[in-house]
Formats: C-alpha cells, sequence, structure tokens
C-alpha cells in the first residue's frame, strides 16, 4: 500500500468583493488561507482548503504552518489505508481544527486517486440536488443590497442573515430584503450574540419577521438556556460553534439543545463529518453543510457532504461569489439548487491557483 510522503502548504490570498462582518466585532476581509498537497509515495496527489478563524478557532496562517511542522514527522510514512493511525495521530493533537481538517480532506483524496477515482466518485449521492444558501453579513443597506443582488442573479434563493448587534436594525434590514427579494427565503446566524434574558424577546420579533430558523443565539457556555430556548419552541435552532467536534455533538444531542446540525468539513474533515452526520441521523435532527467562507474550491469538496445522507436544509455553497476570482470552475446554479451532475464537473486549475499564492 502507498504511504503519506510529502505534506506541504501554500499559504494563498484571494481579495473579496466586500467583507463580511459577523458577530460583536468580527470582520474578514480578504481569504487568507492554506492550499495544503499530500502526496503519496505512488504519486497520488490530494489537496483541501485550510481556512483559518483567528476569531471563531484561534487560528492563523502562521499556526497552521507551525501545526503542520508537528504533524508531518507523525504522518509521514504512514500506510494510507492505516486509519486507525492516522486518526490517532489527529486525535492526540488538540484545537488546531482547519488544520486537522484540511489533513483529513487531501488525505481523502490522494488516497482516492490512489484508487484511480476522484472523490465524487467515492461519496456517491443520497439526492440528486442540494439548495444552496448565501452567507449575508453585516452591512450598510446599500451594501447589504448589492451583495444580494449578485448572489440572487448568480442563483441563490435562500439568505443566511448575520443578526445579533441590533435588534431594531437587524428588522429594518430583514423588512429591506423582504421588499427586495420577495421569492428568497431567509434564516439567521446570530453567533452568540444574544443573552439568556433576552433571547426569547428576539427569537419572536425574529419569527414574527419571517425567518426560518435561527443559528447559535447564545453563548455556547449557556448550555442550559439552549436547552430552554429550544423547549420554547419560538423558532428552530442550528447549531454551530457548540458543535465543533463528534464530542460537542454527543453532548448537544443528549441535552436536546438543538433542532438542526451545521457541518463544517473544513473544520472536521471528512472522517469526522460522516461520523457527525450518522450520530444526527440516530438523533432524528435535520442537517446542513456550511463551507466556512471558502474559495470555490473549498465549496466543491465542502459540497460533497452535502449530497449526503441525512443533509436536508439550504446548504452554504456560495460564499465564493463574494471572492474576486478563483482557482476551481465551481458549476452555476439553477434557480436556488445545485445539481450532482453538475458539481462532478469541477475540477482544480493549478496555473490558476499560482497568482494568488503568497511567496
Amino acid at each position: 500500500m502507498p504511504s503519506i510522503k510529502r505534506i506541504t502548504p501554500r499559504p494563498f490570498r484571494l481579495p473579496l468583493r466586500g467583507a463580511l462582518r459577523w458577530g460583536k466585532a468580527s470582520e474578514l476581509a480578504a481569504l487568507e488561507h492554506v492550499l495544503l498537497e499530500v502526496e503519496l509515495s505512488d504519486g497520488a496527489l490530494g489537496r483541501a482548503e485550510i481556512p483559518p478563524r483567528p476569531t471563531i478557532y484561534g487560528e492563523t496562517v502562521g499556526t497552521v504552518l507551525a501545526a503542520l511542522d508537528y504533524l508531518r514527522p507523525q504522518l509521514l510514512g504512514l500506510d494510507i489505508e492505516d486509519t486507525e493511525a492516522i486518526q490517532r495521530v489527529l486525535h492526540n493533537f488538540p484545537a488546531n481544527l482547519t488544520t486537522k481538517g484540511g489533513l483529513d480532506i487531501a488525505l481523502w483524496e490522494a488516497w482516492a486517486r490512489s484508487e484511480g477515482q476522484e472523490l465524487w466518485q467515492v461519496f456517491e449521492p443520497h439526492h440528486p440536488r442540494v439548495q444552496v444558501s448565501y452567507i449575508l453579513g453585516i452591512a450598510d443597506e446599500a451594501e447589504m443590497l448589492s451583495d444580494a443582488q449578485t448572489v440572487y442573479r448568480a442563483g441563490v434563493r435562500v439568505l443566511k442573515v448575520k443578526v445579533g448587534r441590533d435588534l431594531e436594525a437587524d428588522l429594518a434590514r430583514l423588512r429591506t430584503l423582504r421588499e427586495h427579494f420577495p421569492d428568497v427565503v431567509l434564516y439567521a446566524d446570530a453567533n452568540e450574540t444574544l443573552t439568556p434574558e433576552g433571547a426569547e424577546a428576539y427569537l419572536r420579533r425574529w419569527a414574527e419577521a419571517g425567518l426560518l430558523y435561527v443559528e447559535e443565539p447564545l453563548p455556547i457556555a449557556e448550555v442550559l438556556a439552549r436547552k430552554r430556548l429550544r423547549k420554547a419552541a419560538i423558532l428552530p435552532l442550528i447549531a454551530d460553534d457548540s458543535a465543533f467536534t463528534l464530542r460537542d455533538l454527543w453532548r448537544e444531542a443528549q441535552l436536546d439543545t438543538y433542532d438542526i446540525l451545521n457541518l463544517k468539513p473544513a473544520r472536521t474533515g471528512y472522517t469526522q463529518t460522516l461520523q457527525m452526520l450518522a450520530l444526527n441521523r440516530t438523533e432524528g435532527k435535520k442537517a446542513m453543510v456550511g463551507s466556512q467562507a471558502l474559495s470555490s474550491f473549498g465549496a466543491y469538496q465542502t459540497a460533497l457532504m452535502a449530497f449526503q445522507e441525512g443533509v436536508s436544509e439550504p446548504c452554504e455553497l456560495a460564499f465564493h461569489l463574494k471572492a474576486e476570482g478563483g482557482f476551481c470552475n465551481f458549476p452555476p446554479l439553477k434557480e436556488g439548487w445545485l445539481y450532482w451532475e453538475d458539481l462532478v464537473q469541477c475540477r482544480f486549475d493549478p496555473q490558476a491557483f499560482e497568482s494568488y499564492v503568497l511567496t
């Protein structure tokens, strides 16, 4: 069996059309990510996109490179099919979620190619199409409408709206979106900005505004408050920050704090994502897939998980529309839907990637 021969990180910068703002103060002005390459002893090559998020995971490009320096000597030489040994190395290195997620995805692709396949041939679809959503950050009215109009023209029909800094301003923005895009479905992401005392009032107002559901309204530490808020059944709750890992998800499932799980392969890789999805199905919960604000290449690799059994809700697979360029031919959306037959045409473009590499 081939073994892991080379692990090479390649930092890159991809400009955005405008900044993404969320939570209390977070802002993303460009994608400063790492393209990870894993080569096997038989020449098979796997890639993945690592998206450091300092304000979410405490990772930067620098910490990703340092983490890979630590993990590399433990992984090189391991048999690609010795998944137990590989996962042990990753499991014994706490935190560093997107670094480990990227390694896992790149290893899956390298293994698939060693077997003469592409990733899309390994992950057969459970359903033929997936409804796609777009993350709409906190912005003034003109910027928000311009962003929404761009993605609407590109086929997006579901918007995930960042909220939580100001209730009345949130409601005004939601009304404006309703007026301009009456056929678009809206839901909210509060990014842990509410308090246990004020959360119900916020959710009732958002429900009156016609939102579909809300993601992480409360701080993660407020586990019992989340449980009570879900029991109030004002709006379905999406688990994201509260379910970073399989262990986190087990806790949330036991306490019954959520209705929908937002899976993000960029932080859990494929191995743990599939495990989490299986647990979520067992618990009878719904699921969506989030792209973690990735380029079109990362969106492609993420989208493969959106077609797996148990994923039923709109998936965040359109953020690449906010990027100025890319290096993967992500297919166009058709009236809000991404089709499997189109997704499998995606290809990484090495020449295009070179123009974004940081030297």
